[in-house]
Protein backbone atom coordinates (compact mmCIF):
# COMPACT_ATOMS: atom_id res chain seq x y z
CA UNK A 1 0.00 0.00 0.00
CA UNK A 2 1.43 3.70 -0.51
CA UNK A 3 1.12 6.62 0.92
CA UNK A 4 1.37 9.02 -1.77
CA UNK A 5 -0.69 12.20 -2.04
CA UNK A 6 -2.47 12.84 -5.85
CA UNK A 7 -4.36 15.61 -6.51
CA UNK A 8 -7.50 14.71 -8.44
CA UNK A 9 -8.65 17.99 -10.14
CA UNK A 10 -12.30 17.92 -11.04
CA UNK A 11 -12.75 15.57 -7.95
CA UNK A 12 -16.27 16.49 -7.03
CA UNK A 13 -17.33 15.20 -10.68
CA UNK A 14 -18.44 12.03 -12.06
CA UNK A 15 -15.52 10.81 -13.07
CA UNK A 16 -13.48 12.73 -10.04
CA UNK A 17 -15.82 11.19 -7.60
CA UNK A 18 -14.74 7.49 -8.78
CA UNK A 19 -10.89 7.94 -8.69
CA UNK A 20 -10.92 9.77 -5.36
CA UNK A 21 -12.85 6.18 -3.86
CA UNK A 22 -10.76 3.63 -5.80
CA UNK A 23 -7.32 5.51 -5.03
CA UNK A 24 -8.79 5.63 -1.17
CA UNK A 25 -9.25 1.88 -1.98
CA UNK A 26 -5.73 1.43 -2.74
CA UNK A 27 -3.86 3.21 -0.06
CA UNK A 28 -3.17 6.64 -1.61
CA UNK A 29 -4.36 10.02 0.37
CA UNK A 30 -6.36 12.16 -1.69
CA UNK A 31 -6.57 15.48 -2.40
CA UNK A 32 -9.73 17.00 -4.46
CA UNK A 33 -9.70 19.97 -6.24
CA UNK A 34 -12.86 21.57 -7.95
CA UNK A 35 -14.68 24.41 -8.31
CA UNK A 36 -17.77 22.79 -6.79
CA UNK A 37 -18.45 21.22 -3.29
CA UNK A 38 -17.74 18.01 -2.72
CA UNK A 39 -20.88 16.69 -0.87
CA UNK A 40 -19.89 12.91 -0.88
CA UNK A 41 -19.78 10.36 2.16
CA UNK A 42 -15.78 10.47 1.35
CA UNK A 43 -15.20 13.87 2.73
CA UNK A 44 -13.78 13.15 5.87
CA UNK A 45 -11.44 10.85 3.67
CA UNK A 46 -10.28 13.58 1.24
CA UNK A 47 -8.73 17.17 1.44
CA UNK A 48 -10.71 19.22 -0.08
CA UNK A 49 -9.77 22.54 -1.88
CA UNK A 50 -12.94 24.01 -3.43
CA UNK A 51 -10.87 26.50 -5.88
CA UNK A 52 -10.85 27.17 -9.85
CA UNK A 53 -7.81 25.32 -11.60
CA UNK A 54 -6.98 28.64 -13.64
CA UNK A 55 -6.31 30.11 -10.41
CA UNK A 56 -1.95 29.86 -10.27
CA UNK A 57 -2.16 30.98 -6.25
CA UNK A 58 -4.80 28.45 -5.29
CA UNK A 59 -2.85 25.91 -8.03
CA UNK A 60 0.45 26.23 -6.29
CA UNK A 61 -1.07 25.47 -2.92
CA UNK A 62 -2.81 22.63 -4.34
CA UNK A 63 0.29 21.03 -5.57
CA UNK A 64 2.03 21.38 -2.09
CA UNK A 65 3.22 17.84 -1.16
CA UNK A 66 1.92 16.25 -3.64
CA UNK A 67 3.46 13.41 -5.81
CA UNK A 68 0.98 12.66 -8.59
CA UNK A 69 -1.59 14.89 -10.80
CA UNK A 70 -4.37 13.60 -12.38
CA UNK A 71 -6.10 15.97 -14.19
CA UNK A 72 -10.00 15.34 -14.81
CA UNK A 73 -11.43 18.78 -14.78
CA UNK A 74 -12.82 20.28 -17.38
CA UNK A 75 -15.79 22.46 -19.22
CA UNK A 76 -18.31 19.71 -20.87
CA UNK A 77 -19.82 20.66 -24.32
CA UNK A 78 -22.95 21.99 -22.89
CA UNK A 79 -20.64 25.24 -21.41
CA UNK A 80 -19.63 28.27 -23.47
CA UNK A 81 -16.98 28.23 -26.03
CA UNK A 82 -15.45 30.48 -24.19
CA UNK A 83 -15.65 28.95 -20.79
CA UNK A 84 -14.61 25.62 -22.48
CA UNK A 85 -11.15 26.89 -24.20
CA UNK A 86 -10.35 28.54 -20.24
CA UNK A 87 -10.79 25.87 -18.79
CA UNK A 88 -9.21 23.13 -21.05
CA UNK A 89 -6.89 24.77 -22.44
CA UNK A 90 -5.56 27.54 -20.22
CA UNK A 91 -6.40 25.76 -17.00
CA UNK A 92 -4.23 23.13 -17.83
CA UNK A 93 -1.58 24.66 -19.25
CA UNK A 94 -1.82 26.51 -15.41
CA UNK A 95 -1.68 22.98 -14.00
CA UNK A 96 1.12 21.68 -16.27
CA UNK A 97 3.70 24.55 -15.50
CA UNK A 98 3.02 24.53 -11.84
CA UNK A 99 3.66 20.90 -11.95
CA UNK A 100 6.71 21.51 -13.26
CA UNK A 101 7.87 24.18 -11.24
CA UNK A 102 6.95 22.01 -7.99
CA UNK A 103 8.82 18.97 -9.69
CA UNK A 104 5.59 16.65 -9.63
CA UNK A 105 6.95 13.31 -10.72
CA UNK A 106 3.64 12.17 -12.91
CA UNK A 107 0.43 14.20 -14.68
CA UNK A 108 -1.71 12.38 -15.97
CA UNK A 109 -4.36 13.84 -18.08
CA UNK A 110 -7.77 12.94 -19.10
CA UNK A 111 -8.32 13.95 -22.80
CA UNK A 112 -11.15 12.36 -25.00
CA UNK A 113 -11.38 10.42 -28.11
CA UNK A 114 -13.47 13.42 -29.29
CA UNK A 115 -10.14 14.87 -30.41
CA UNK A 116 -10.79 12.35 -33.36
CA UNK A 117 -13.88 14.03 -34.38
CA UNK A 118 -16.22 11.54 -36.71
CA UNK A 119 -13.49 9.39 -38.49
CA UNK A 120 -13.49 7.75 -41.84
CA UNK A 121 -12.21 4.25 -40.63
CA UNK A 122 -12.37 1.74 -37.62
CA UNK A 123 -10.69 0.88 -35.34
CA UNK A 124 -8.98 4.32 -34.81
CA UNK A 125 -5.22 3.64 -33.13
CA UNK A 126 -3.51 6.39 -31.05
CA UNK A 127 -1.36 8.15 -34.35
CA UNK A 128 -5.00 8.86 -36.01
CA UNK A 129 -5.34 12.64 -36.97
CA UNK A 130 -7.10 14.82 -34.49
CA UNK A 131 -10.02 16.80 -35.67
CA UNK A 132 -12.36 17.62 -32.64
CA UNK A 133 -15.47 18.30 -33.37
CA UNK A 134 -16.58 22.06 -31.94
CA UNK A 135 -15.11 23.81 -28.76
CA UNK A 136 -14.86 21.10 -26.71
CA UNK A 137 -13.02 18.99 -29.13
CA UNK A 138 -10.46 20.73 -30.09
CA UNK A 139 -9.51 22.24 -26.52
CA UNK A 140 -8.85 18.94 -25.65
CA UNK A 141 -6.25 18.94 -28.69
CA UNK A 142 -5.22 21.74 -27.69
CA UNK A 143 -4.64 20.74 -24.16
CA UNK A 144 -2.66 17.34 -25.54
CA UNK A 145 -0.56 19.71 -27.52
CA UNK A 146 0.65 21.62 -23.95
CA UNK A 147 0.60 18.00 -22.41
CA UNK A 148 3.13 17.56 -25.20
CA UNK A 149 5.28 20.66 -24.61
CA UNK A 150 5.57 19.75 -21.10
CA UNK A 151 6.82 15.85 -21.92
CA UNK A 152 9.75 17.70 -23.84
CA UNK A 153 10.46 18.79 -20.26
CA UNK A 154 11.23 15.40 -18.93
CA UNK A 155 7.49 15.56 -17.17
CA UNK A 156 6.07 11.94 -17.54
CA UNK A 157 2.41 12.75 -18.82
CA UNK A 158 0.08 9.91 -19.48
CA UNK A 159 -2.56 11.02 -21.81
CA UNK A 160 -5.56 8.63 -22.08
CA UNK A 161 -8.41 9.16 -24.39
CA UNK A 162 -11.57 7.10 -23.19
CA UNK A 163 -14.34 6.57 -24.97
CA UNK A 164 -17.62 7.94 -23.33
CA UNK A 165 -17.62 6.54 -19.66
CA UNK A 166 -20.77 5.14 -17.43
CA UNK A 167 -20.87 4.13 -14.25
CA UNK A 168 -22.28 5.18 -10.54
CA UNK A 169 -22.85 9.20 -10.45
CA UNK A 170 -23.12 9.80 -13.96
CA UNK A 171 -26.88 11.03 -15.65
CA UNK A 172 -25.92 13.99 -18.33
CA UNK A 173 -27.60 12.68 -21.56
CA UNK A 174 -27.74 9.76 -20.32
CA UNK A 175 -30.37 10.62 -17.97
CA UNK A 176 -32.57 10.52 -20.81
CA UNK A 177 -32.43 7.02 -21.35
CA UNK A 178 -32.69 6.17 -18.22
CA UNK A 179 -35.79 7.99 -16.99
CA UNK A 180 -37.81 6.81 -20.27
CA UNK A 181 -36.82 3.27 -19.28
CA UNK A 182 -37.96 3.61 -15.99
CA UNK A 183 -41.05 4.92 -17.04
CA UNK A 184 -41.56 2.26 -19.27
CA UNK A 185 -41.08 4.31 -22.52
CA UNK A 186 -39.41 2.64 -25.40
CA UNK A 187 -36.14 4.74 -26.52
CA UNK A 188 -35.40 5.84 -30.15
CA UNK A 189 -31.99 5.30 -32.02
CA UNK A 190 -31.04 6.61 -35.41
CA UNK A 191 -30.87 4.57 -38.33
CA UNK A 192 -31.21 1.37 -37.67
CA UNK A 193 -29.29 0.93 -34.49
CA UNK A 194 -26.87 -1.68 -35.77
CA UNK A 195 -23.58 -0.02 -35.85
CA UNK A 196 -21.01 -1.00 -33.29
CA UNK A 197 -20.39 1.85 -30.62
CA UNK A 198 -18.10 1.51 -27.77
CA UNK A 199 -18.46 2.62 -24.54
CA UNK A 200 -16.69 2.40 -21.43
CA UNK A 201 -16.90 1.58 -17.58
CA UNK A 202 -15.78 4.15 -15.20
CA UNK A 203 -14.37 1.85 -12.92
CA UNK A 204 -12.10 0.18 -16.18
CA UNK A 205 -11.10 3.83 -16.46
CA UNK A 206 -9.95 4.49 -12.76
CA UNK A 207 -7.73 1.40 -12.70
CA UNK A 208 -6.04 2.50 -15.66
CA UNK A 209 -5.22 5.59 -14.24
CA UNK A 210 -3.96 4.04 -11.40
CA UNK A 211 -1.63 1.83 -13.55
CA UNK A 212 -0.33 5.16 -15.12
CA UNK A 213 0.71 6.32 -11.54
CA UNK A 214 2.27 3.27 -10.82
CA UNK A 215 3.77 1.61 -13.28
CA UNK A 216 7.34 2.57 -15.16
CA UNK A 217 7.77 5.68 -16.65
CA UNK A 218 8.91 4.26 -19.76
CA UNK A 219 6.15 2.75 -20.03
CA UNK A 220 3.22 4.48 -19.33
CA UNK A 221 4.79 8.24 -20.77
CA UNK A 222 2.71 7.83 -23.49
CA UNK A 223 -1.28 7.98 -24.99
CA UNK A 224 -3.61 5.38 -24.59
CA UNK A 225 -7.00 4.50 -25.85
CA UNK A 226 -9.21 3.26 -23.67
CA UNK A 227 -12.83 1.73 -24.36
CA UNK A 228 -14.44 -1.59 -23.38
CA UNK A 229 -13.49 -5.06 -25.06
CA UNK A 230 -16.30 -6.48 -25.09
CA UNK A 231 -19.07 -4.00 -26.80
CA UNK A 232 -22.05 -4.37 -29.33
CA UNK A 233 -24.29 -2.20 -31.40
CA UNK A 234 -25.91 1.08 -30.40
CA UNK A 235 -29.43 -0.76 -30.50
CA UNK A 236 -28.22 -3.74 -28.19
CA UNK A 237 -26.86 -1.05 -25.88
CA UNK A 238 -30.30 0.73 -25.20
CA UNK A 239 -32.02 -2.53 -25.68
CA UNK A 240 -30.05 -3.31 -22.54
CA UNK A 241 -31.25 -0.67 -20.24
CA UNK A 242 -35.15 -1.12 -21.47
CA UNK A 243 -34.66 -4.64 -20.38
CA UNK A 244 -33.55 -3.90 -17.13
CA UNK A 245 -36.00 -1.65 -16.77
CA UNK A 246 -38.54 -5.10 -17.28
CA UNK A 247 -41.69 -2.80 -18.74
CA UNK A 248 -41.04 -4.81 -22.32
CA UNK A 249 -40.58 -1.49 -23.86
CA UNK A 250 -38.26 -1.66 -27.45
CA UNK A 251 -36.02 0.45 -29.64
CA UNK A 252 -37.46 2.11 -31.91
CA UNK A 253 -35.29 3.43 -35.01
CA UNK A 254 -35.75 6.48 -36.40
CA UNK A 255 -34.61 7.67 -39.99
CA UNK A 256 -30.97 9.01 -39.86
CA UNK A 257 -31.14 12.32 -42.06
CA UNK A 258 -34.58 13.68 -40.93
CA UNK A 259 -33.48 12.60 -37.01
CA UNK A 260 -30.61 13.99 -37.55
CA UNK A 261 -31.50 17.89 -39.66
CA UNK A 262 -34.11 17.86 -36.56
CA UNK A 263 -31.78 17.64 -33.60
CA UNK A 264 -29.36 20.21 -35.51
CA UNK A 265 -32.36 22.51 -35.49
CA UNK A 266 -33.15 22.06 -31.94
CA UNK A 267 -29.42 22.65 -30.87
CA UNK A 268 -29.51 25.56 -32.80
CA UNK A 269 -32.38 26.78 -30.84
CA UNK A 270 -31.37 25.76 -27.84
CA UNK A 271 -34.42 23.91 -27.18
CA UNK A 272 -32.45 20.25 -27.25
CA UNK A 273 -29.92 18.36 -24.31
CA UNK A 274 -27.78 17.03 -27.12
CA UNK A 275 -24.96 18.72 -28.73
CA UNK A 276 -23.47 17.82 -32.37
CA UNK A 277 -21.19 15.44 -31.28
CA UNK A 278 -23.69 12.93 -29.46
CA UNK A 279 -26.15 13.22 -32.86
CA UNK A 280 -23.56 13.36 -35.23
CA UNK A 281 -21.77 10.29 -34.26
CA UNK A 282 -25.28 7.98 -32.46
CA UNK A 283 -25.77 6.22 -36.21
CA UNK A 284 -21.66 5.95 -36.65
CA UNK A 285 -19.16 3.12 -36.12
CA UNK A 286 -17.36 4.57 -33.07
CA UNK A 287 -14.70 2.21 -31.51
CA UNK A 288 -11.26 2.20 -30.65
CA UNK A 289 -8.42 0.34 -30.53
CA UNK A 290 -7.25 -0.93 -26.73
CA UNK A 291 -3.83 -2.59 -28.67
CA UNK A 292 -1.56 -0.07 -26.52
CA UNK A 293 -3.50 -0.42 -23.51
CA UNK A 294 -3.07 -4.56 -23.45
CA UNK A 295 0.59 -4.94 -24.54
CA UNK A 296 1.93 -1.41 -22.59
CA UNK A 297 -0.13 -1.66 -19.33
CA UNK A 298 -0.98 -5.00 -19.29
CA UNK A 299 -4.54 -4.42 -18.76
CA UNK A 300 -7.77 -5.49 -20.53
CA UNK A 301 -11.39 -3.42 -19.23
CA UNK A 302 -13.29 -6.28 -18.24
CA UNK A 303 -16.53 -4.47 -17.94
CA UNK A 304 -18.62 -4.86 -21.61
CA UNK A 305 -20.72 -1.68 -22.81
CA UNK A 306 -23.68 -3.66 -21.27
CA UNK A 307 -22.52 -4.13 -17.91
CA UNK A 308 -21.29 -0.57 -17.75
CA UNK A 309 -24.79 0.86 -18.68
CA UNK A 310 -27.12 -1.80 -16.44
CA UNK A 311 -25.00 -0.96 -13.50
CA UNK A 312 -25.44 2.76 -14.38
CA UNK A 313 -29.16 2.06 -14.89
CA UNK A 314 -29.30 0.67 -11.04
CA UNK A 315 -27.80 3.53 -9.64
CA UNK A 316 -30.17 5.85 -11.72
CA UNK A 317 -33.05 3.70 -10.00
CA UNK A 318 -31.51 4.12 -6.70
CA UNK A 319 -30.59 7.97 -6.23
CA UNK A 320 -33.31 9.00 -9.16
CA UNK A 321 -35.65 11.11 -6.44
CA UNK A 322 -32.03 12.87 -5.60
CA UNK A 323 -31.99 14.61 -8.48
CA UNK A 324 -35.89 15.28 -9.51
CA UNK A 325 -35.31 19.06 -9.42
CA UNK A 326 -31.42 19.57 -9.91
CA UNK A 327 -30.94 20.62 -13.09
CA UNK A 328 -27.47 21.74 -14.90
CA UNK A 329 -24.66 20.64 -17.41
CA UNK A 330 -22.26 18.46 -15.78
CA UNK A 331 -22.10 14.42 -15.84
CA UNK A 332 -23.41 14.63 -11.99
CA UNK A 333 -26.45 15.89 -12.95
CA UNK A 334 -29.38 15.52 -15.68
CA UNK A 335 -29.93 18.11 -18.44
CA UNK A 336 -32.53 19.98 -19.31
CA UNK A 337 -34.67 18.00 -21.72
CA UNK A 338 -35.97 21.17 -23.91
CA UNK A 339 -38.36 20.05 -26.52
CA UNK A 340 -37.14 16.31 -25.57
CA UNK A 341 -39.22 16.52 -22.57
CA UNK A 342 -41.95 16.45 -25.69
CA UNK A 343 -40.84 13.95 -27.99
CA UNK A 344 -41.06 11.15 -24.92
CA UNK A 345 -44.62 10.77 -25.25
CA UNK A 346 -44.56 9.52 -29.12
CA UNK A 347 -42.66 6.51 -27.06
Amino acid sequence: MTQSLVLVTGGAGFLGINLCRHLLQRGYRVRSMDIAPFDYPERAAVDIRQSDIRDRTAVAHALQDVSFVVHCAAALPRAAPSEIFSTNVAGTTVLLESAAACGIARFVFISSTAVYGIPDHHPIVESDPLRGVGPYGESKIQAEQACERFRQRNLCIPILRPKTFVGPERLGAFELLYRWAYEGRGFPVLGSGDNPYQLLDVADLCEVISRCLEADASIVNRTFNVGAAIFTSMRANFQAVLDRAGHGARVVCLPRVPAVWTLRALNRMHLSPLYPWIYETASRESFVSIEALRTGLDFVPRHSNLDALVRNYDWYVAHRNDYRFVRGVTHRVPWRHGALALAKLFF
